[in-house]
Formats: C-alpha cells, structure tokens, sequence
C-alpha cells in the first residue's frame, strides 16, 4: 500500500482535482493507494474569518460563508457533470447547513473556543473529500471515504493535537482491513480526541494526517504531491538558481522544514522515519518529474550542504546580567516561564562567561515572552542584578542543512565569511550537537541577499552573480556596456558568473531593473526611462539589498563621489573612474578606505591613474611585500602625452588638442587635463597609495597654459588657444633646439610631490613615449637600481573601460 496526500493546491480547483485523481487512478492500478487531502487553497483561512467575525458578533460572516459556499459549488458545477451533480451538491449543502449553524451559535454567545474553532475549521477537508469522493464515483472508481474523526485518534490539544499512535493504529486497521476497498479517501488535518471532539493536527497537518495513516499501516512508501516538484536547496521564491534535491535523509528534511521550508510540515518525519517509509514529494502538475526521495541514509555522497532554509517574524530575547554568573537555575527558570505560556523557544544561545542568554521566538508571541520573563525575574530586575529584557524584532533565521557538515571542517567560516562579505550582519548563532545544522539570525531584509549569497558558495553549479549599478554612459561608459555584453559567455563558461547590469544611468535618465537591463537595447532604453534622481538611485540600491552589489563610476561628477562612503555602509563596492573622491581632502579618502575595510567591501579606483595599465594594484603589491617607495617620475597623461607628441608647430596647437577630445583622449572639459590638474591629481593619488598624508594643494604645479584659457567656455578656451598660438610655438621650440622633447611630468621624491612641463633629453626613460601612452616609474628600496616601469596606453575610452572591467572582477572576488 502507498499514502498519497494532496495539497490545497493540488485541489484548489475543477481543473487540478481532475490531475490529482488522474495521478489517483493510474497509481490505484499498481497498487493499494490510502488518498489524504486538504482543503482547497484559500479555504481554511476563509473558516477562520468567518469565525471571527462571528466571535465578534459581526452580522458579515455569512458574507465570509457565501464566498466558501460558492466556491465549493461552482468547482463542482466545473468537475462533474450534469446528470451527476445534484448527489454532491445536496451532500455539500447539507455540510454547509452545518456549519452555518455552529457559526450562528458562535454569533450568538460572541465567543470562539478552541474546541468549537477545530470543529469549524474541519469542514475544509471535508468539503474538498467529499467532493472528490461524488467525482470519483462519477468515473465508476469504487473507493471508500474515510472519515478522519473515527480513524485518526489524537490528545485534546485542540488547534494542534498529537495522534494516540496505539488507538489511531488499531482504528485504521479496523477501517482499511476485511474490506473489498483498494482505493481509501480521507480528509486530511483533523482527527478526534477520546471524547470524540474533533481536533486538528496544526497548519499543515495534512502531511501529519498521511504521515500518521502512513506509519499505522506499514504502507511502502508516504507521496507528498504538491505544487513543486521536491524539496529544493533554497526557496525559489528567494533564490532563482534553487534546483531540486533529488535525494535526502529524514534528518536534514526535519531540519530543513523546521526552519521554514514549507513543501513538507515538520512533524510529518517522525512517524515513519521510525518505521524507515521512505517520504516521495512529487508535483501534481509535473508528475513525470523525478522529485525528491526522503529516507533513512540518502546523503552518502561528497555533497556536504543539502540545503538552505530560513524562517521570518523572529523575536530575539536577551536576558543578561552579572547574578547570572555562577547561579544555577536561570535558564531553567527562563524556559519554565516560556513554557508556561506554551512558547516555543526556536533558538538559544548563551555566553561562555555565563553574562548572557538569549533565545529566539516566533515574534507573534514576543509580547507574552516579555510579559512571561519580566514577571519571572521582577525581583532581580528590581534589585538590578539582571537588566531589563531586551527584545529585538524584524529577524530571521538562516539554516545551513547537510548530514556530511560534521565530517568537514571550515563550513561554519565559509558561511560566516560569505555573510560578512556582503554586509550581512549576525546577531546570534546556534549549531546543534548533531552539527547537521548551522543557523543564524539576520534581519529579515537581509534574508534574500544571504540565501543567494550561500547557495552560490555552496552549490558549485551555480554561478555567482554580480549585481551592477553603473553610473556614467559616455565614451568610456558606453565601451563598458559593450564589454560586458561581448564577454557574458566567456564569464560564464570560464568564470562561472554572471553579471546582471541592475541599474543605469547618466546625468539625465535613469534605468532600474532588477531583472536586468538589455545591454543590447540599453540606450534606446535609457532615453525613455524616467529622469536621474541621485537620491532615488541609491534609495534603491539599498532596497533591493542584492548581493555582491558594485556601484560604476564612470563621470567626472562631484556629485556622484559623494554616494560612495553610504553605498560602501551597505556593503557595496564601489569601483570609480572618477578621481574626485580619492584626490579628495585626505581625511575624506582616509575615511572612503576605512570605510571599506570596516564593511568588508571595496573601494577600488584603479583606472584613477594610467587607465587600463596596472599602477595602483602594483604600487600596492610592491607595498604589500614590504617594499618602500622612494621615488616616482610619470608621465601621467594620455592627452597631453598625445598633444605634445602629435603637436610640432606646423598644425596651430589648438586643432591638435581638438583632435585628443574627438578621440577621447580628453575629459569632457580638456583644461582639467591642460592645466595639469589631473596629473595632479593622479600623483596625489600615488603619493597618498605610498603611505604619504598628502593634499591636493601640496602638489606644486609648473602650468604651461596661459590664464586667459581658463575663463568662459570650452568655445571660449580654443579661441583663446588660437590667440596664444606663439606661446606654445615657443615652448616647443625651445625643447627642439637642445635636441629634448616636451614632457608633462609628475614627479614624487622626498615626499614632496610635482607636476610640470619638463624638456626630455633623447637618453631619458621618459624620451621614447608616443601617442596616448603613460610611464609610470617606480624607485624603491629593491628597485633602487633599475626602476620598476610600467608603460602602455594611458588614455582612451576602450582601454579605461577595460581598467574599469578589471575592477569589477576584482571587487567580484574573482
């Protein structure tokens, strides 16, 4: 014989019970079945209001009745046919009848016992067997309907009663045995107690009700046929990439359920994993599917995790104080009082030094926690040898499931570290003995971010996905789109991640999608998405709370720069082409780093200095391995390296700094490169990365650029390069005539640092730089010698965007 239970979802309607029976009647041909069912999605929640309207003597619970009647009705009207509806329909009138009368009774002495609520709530299970009893008729399928109040024997815990294993035994027995019947329907979720009260087994007592029928009758194997196809590693609710576990022990599947995974009701294990039945959970509307097998020894292979759970509206308690320490019987006294008030303590954890214990409990009942601690422990409070109790709201926990873990050293760091990466913060850790489970409280608008954050780490298939949030969609910008979409494939298959480009923007538009942005449409896209609001932007940066989340910038905006120290407070990285922050005040660029490190994220600016070529990462290996900077000669600007070397005084030194911006060599505005500014800027940055405490206007500059180019507007500075014509025809002449070539040097020696256009004799590293490219040369206590040099394009759309990209990965953790 096999138990198949049905779910409310798998007869939520006409049209799934007609699947459900169909499962039925092709596994009624191989063998003895025994059918538990629920009631219909939605119904028992339904009974619920109208009884308390009723309790409340509010005349509109009829109204709540008439919803549930008519439902009923109209599926019955859609399953059966015509000449066959009137036996059901009058069946289920006559049940309605009933209960319409025990709900009036209610109205009248405006009171709603428990026993009286078990009483009303049965009819939920009732109603759907019923009907699917009239329909399996209708099909000419003999079966006999069991009546779960004669069978299923429980406790008077009305609302949440256990089964009597002996009386419930001998009663199915009785009912299943001697008969012609192979084929047994009963409603699910309620049973009676030795008075012959009717009962129920919970929320989600159905599984219970097959488990127990499953276990009384030594069947071969309990079905749970529901809505998804098994037991998954994590809610797919939550976490998109979940898959199926094909394969499970009754140990982590109580695990597992208890922390929130709701395929499978938590009690319904027990009953015959004494037995060794193995459990089934099956799809109704996906039969073909495999499932997943519960039974005794399933874990046996290298997977070391199973699965991930969490359950929210968790309320932590903390009781602490010194008359603790030392004094037995406190905990005791704690959970005694808990208990009392028929509490259930889902976690405890307590300090080593005795100080503190803390539990957590389901936070619909954290009112009568306090009430039910403070009135234990008034005295000590009083006499403040405990302090007050403190609660905290708005948690959750995360479970770690897996049989193998207490073989493997190093999970518990692993999940921790993951957490801690993406600024998920822990309040409270608990690890049972059997060490087939480590749970943690977070709160609860962290829940979705840490399960997607675990599931990556210990599930290998899954690809870890950054999530990016790119501010900036000009050349350098653009070319990063086109980038990531190119290399998509070659990240998967060879990185195993993908990057979901989140949220867009530029100075006018703004693009968020959770889902992610088409990187093949983004532009059309952008131009027709509401305007940019900085506040709004991070405001949903923070809401989302999606994991290994980087924030791109790719402008020149003060404005953006700003964002970085309260995105970096959320744990995300921040990955800026913009050197605003980091040449910053020194004590804002301190506190970005601080920042970073105190969050476990990142603050990475590589393309700050020489775009895509690697000079910060490798001044701050040679620093690393305990290397000192003493001295730093660069050449720092792509464009004015361009200017200098394509200027020769035959074309006007006007149309050669045109054509830098046309090739986008240039910033938007080129004075911040020809001023000198931003190799200013850029030896700042290098000085500060050396270890120096160093400002902006600690940086000497020797500007070559005449102060009438830096009024009006960009229109305004190439006629004023026109009208100083002759003053850059005499500089590069005075260069040409001692043999030299015009270089804009930066330089850092002696802690001191400058920038300044410099004549570059043809034996000097400096002489052999042409076009865009950059030097960057680096004297240190090893290369004292022969200079470390670091030489390559230092300028350009393509290759800064490339440097971007590499940060990425970087902050990625790749």
């Amino acid at each position: 014989m096999k138990v198949l239970k049905f779910g409310g979802s798998s007869v939520a309607d006409a049209k799934n019970m007609r699947a459900a029976m169909e499962i039925v009647i092709h596994e009624s041909k191989l063998d003895e079945l025994f059918v538990v069912v629920s009631a219909m999605s939605g119904v028992t929640d339904g009974l619920l209001r109208a009884a308390g309207l009723a309790a409340q003597g509010d005349i509109s619970f009829h109204d709540s009745l008439d919803e549930i009647r008519t439902q009923h009705i109209s599926e019955i009207k859609e399953l059966l046919d015509v000449n066959v509806q009137s036996n059901a329909l009058s069946r289920i009138m006559q049940l309605f009848n009933e209960l319409e009368s025990l709900l009036e009774g209610v109205f009248a002495i405006n009171e709603l016992s428990s026993r009286t609520q078990d009483r009303i709530l049965a009819y939920g299970e009732i109603f759907s067997s019923t009907i699917l009893s009239h329909y399996l008729a209708s099909l000419q399928l003999v079966h006999q309907w069991v009546d779960a109040r004669r069978v299923i024997k429980t406790n008077s815990q009305f609302g949440n009663a256990t089964s009597i294993a002996a009386e419930t035994e001998s009663k199915l027995r009785d009912a299943t045995s001697g008969h012609k019947y192979k084929l047994h329907l009963m409603p699910g979720f309620i049973g009676s107690d030795m008075n012959g009260d009717t009962t129920t087994l919970g929320r989600g007592g159905s599984d219970y009700s097959a488990a127990i029928v499953a276990a009384a009758l030594h069947v071969n194997e309990l079905q749970i046929w529901t809505d998804v196809s098994g037991m998954m590693t994590a809610d797919p609710r939550l976490c998109p990439n979940a898959k199926v576990i094909p394969h499970i022990s009754y140990q982590e599947a109580m695990e597992l359920s208890h922390f929130g995974a709701k395929v499978i009701y938590p009690p319904t294990i027990q009953p015959v994993m004494n037995l060794n039945i193995p459990v089934r959970i099956k799809n109704t509307f996906s039969p073909s599917d495999v499932g997943t097998l519960i039974e005794r020894n399933a874990n046996e292979g290298d997977q070391i995790v199973c699965g991930l759970s969490s359950a929210s509206a968790i309320c932590l308690l903390l009781l602490e104080g010194s008359g603790m320490i030392g004094i037995p019987g406190f905990s005791k006294r704690l959970f005694e009082a808990l208990a009392r008030e028929k509490i259930n303590v889902i976690l405890i954890t307590q300090s080593s030094s005795e100080h503190s214990i803390c539990v957590a409990v389901d936070d619909a009942n954290s009112q009568r926690a306090k009430a039910a601690v403070d009135g234990e422990f008034e005295y000590e409070i009083s006499t403040r040898k405990l302090e007050q109790l403190q609660m905290e709201r708005g948690l959750s926990i995360i479970a770690l499931v897996g049989d193998n873990m207490k073989s493997h050293p190093g999970i518990s760091g692993r999940m921790f570290s993951a957490l801690g990466k993406n600024g998920v913060n822990i309040r409270a850790i608990a690890q049972g003995s059997s060490e087939k489970n480590i749970s943690a409280v977070i709160r609860t608008v962290d829940v979705r971010k840490a399960i997607n954050v675990l599931h990556e780490v210990f599930f290998e298939t899954t690809k870890k996905q950054i999530n990016l949030f790119i501010i900036g969609t000009g050349n350098v910008g653009g070319r990063l789109l086109e980038q990531l979409k190119s290399q998509s494939a070659f990240m998967q298959n060879s990185l195993r991640m993908t990057v979901n480009v989140v949220g867009l923007a530029n100075s006018r538009h703004m693009l968020l999608n959770e889902d992610g942005v088409d990187l093949k449409n983004w532009n059309a896209d952008l131009k027709n998405a509401p305007s940019m609001d900085m506040e709004s932007f991070c405001s949903f940066i923070a809401e989302k709370n999606l994991r290994n989340s980087i924030l791109v910038d790719n402008t020149a905006n003060a404005q953006v720069a700003e964002v970085y120290e309260p995105m970096l407070r959320k744990s995300v990285s921040v990955v800026a082409c913009n050197k605003t922050a980091s040449s910053s005040d020194y004590r804002n660029y301190v506190l970005l780093k601080e920042t970073a490190r105190e969050f476990n994220t990142n603050f990475l600016f590589e393309t700050n200095v020489g775009a895509g070529l690697p000079v910060i990462g490798t001044l701050n290996d040679l620093r690393a391995s305990g290397d000192e900077i003493v001295k730093i000669e660069a050449v720092l600007s792509g464009t004015l390296n361009f200017v200098f070397n394509e200027y020769d005084g035959k074309r006007s030194f006007a149309e050669v700094v045109k054509q830098a911006q046309d090739e986008g060599y240039t910033e938007p505005d080129p004075r911040l490169d020809l001023s000198g500014v931003d190799v200013m800027r850029k030896i700042l940055i290098l000085a500060r990365e050396s270890g120096l405490e160093m400002n902006l206007d600690d940086v000497a500059c020797n500007g070559f650029l005449p102060a009438s180019c830096m009024n009006g507007s960009i229109d305004d500075f190439y006629k004023e390069l026109k009208v100083h014509e002759q003053h850059f025809k005499k500089l590069f002449d005075e260069a040409a005539s001692t043999n030299c070539r015009l270089k804009f040097v930066a330089t850092l020696d002696e802690k001191k640092a400058s920038v300044g256009l410099q004549h570059i004799h043809s034996n000097h590293d400096l002489y052999h730089l042409y076009g865009k490219d950059n030097v960057v040369i680096f004297y240190t206590r090893r290369y004292h010698l022969q200079p470390l040099v670091i030489k390559g394009a230092g300028a350009g759309a393509e290759v800064t965007a490339s440097g971007i990209f590499a940060d990425i990965m970087r902050a990625a953790k790749v």
